[in-house]
């Protein structure tokens, strides 16, 4: 294993650790018992990388081949478990290590898609989904409101990221290049929004139109 791939398991391991953690987060606020920690955090750490794999038809799933990654995301369930009432604001905890998984994940998944012999788009869409799938999912099971749905700018983010990644792949340069510059611009978007308070122009409702009485 050379140093950058090296280093892309360590990025792996902290990614799903992250995501486990926002997963874990939502299930404090819950006031779920440990095994519910466990449970979303799994949901939310291997929901997108799941879907991803399914739709390019790979098995065994990730998560099935590599059984560390299942210990990682426990692991970080039960440290949030034990921890989260020292956390003042949860919310925003789950903002941040969310961000760090979605900037990874959009990544690592817009790579392996191309790996995989996808076209340049379908790999950007499916570093989006690896991305935002398990949040998705673990917001639906939890009656939260998608955090894709709130007026923040998460999947434009990660989309960023993937756009990046797989642009400066077909450039071509380097992979490393590629893959650092994809993580820090997917991050650095979102940290902006989360810190600056960024969102996409909303729709406003109009009033609407009376139209004339033609019988």
């Amino acid at each position: 294993m050379d140093p950058l791939d090296a280093a892309l398991r360590l990025l792996d391991w902290i990614g799903i650790a992250a995501f486990a953690a926002s997963g874990a987060l939502v299930a404090s606020r819950k006031q779920m018992d440990a095994v519910g920690f466990m449970l979303i955090a799994c949901v939310t750490g291997f929901g997108g990388g799941t879907l991803r794999d399914l739709l390019l038809g790979r098995t065994p799933l990730f998560w099935l081949a590599r059984p560390e990654l299942l210990a990682i995301a426990a692991g970080a369930a039960l440290i949030v478990f034990f921890t989260a009432h020292l956390v003042e604001s949860r919310f925003r905890a789950l903002l941040w290590v969310d961000a760090v998984g979605m900037a990874l994940y959009a990544v690592v998944g817009a790579e392996i898609a191309l790996i995989a012999g996808a076209d340049p788009w379908a790999a950007v869409l499916l570093g989006v989904i690896t991305a935002t799938a398990g949040g998705i999912v673990r917001d639906v099971i939890c009656n939260e409101l998608p955090l894709i749905l709130r007026r923040e700018i998460y999947i434009t983010a990660a989309a960023a990221a993937a756009v990046t990644y797989v642009a400066l792949r077909l450039a071509p340069l380097p992979r490393d290049v590629a893959l650092v510059s994809g993580i820090l611009i997917g991050f650095a978007i979102r940290a902006a929004a989360i810190v600056k308070g960024w969102s996409l122009p909303a729709y406003k409702s109009r009033p609407a139109r009376d139209y004339p009485d033609r019988r």
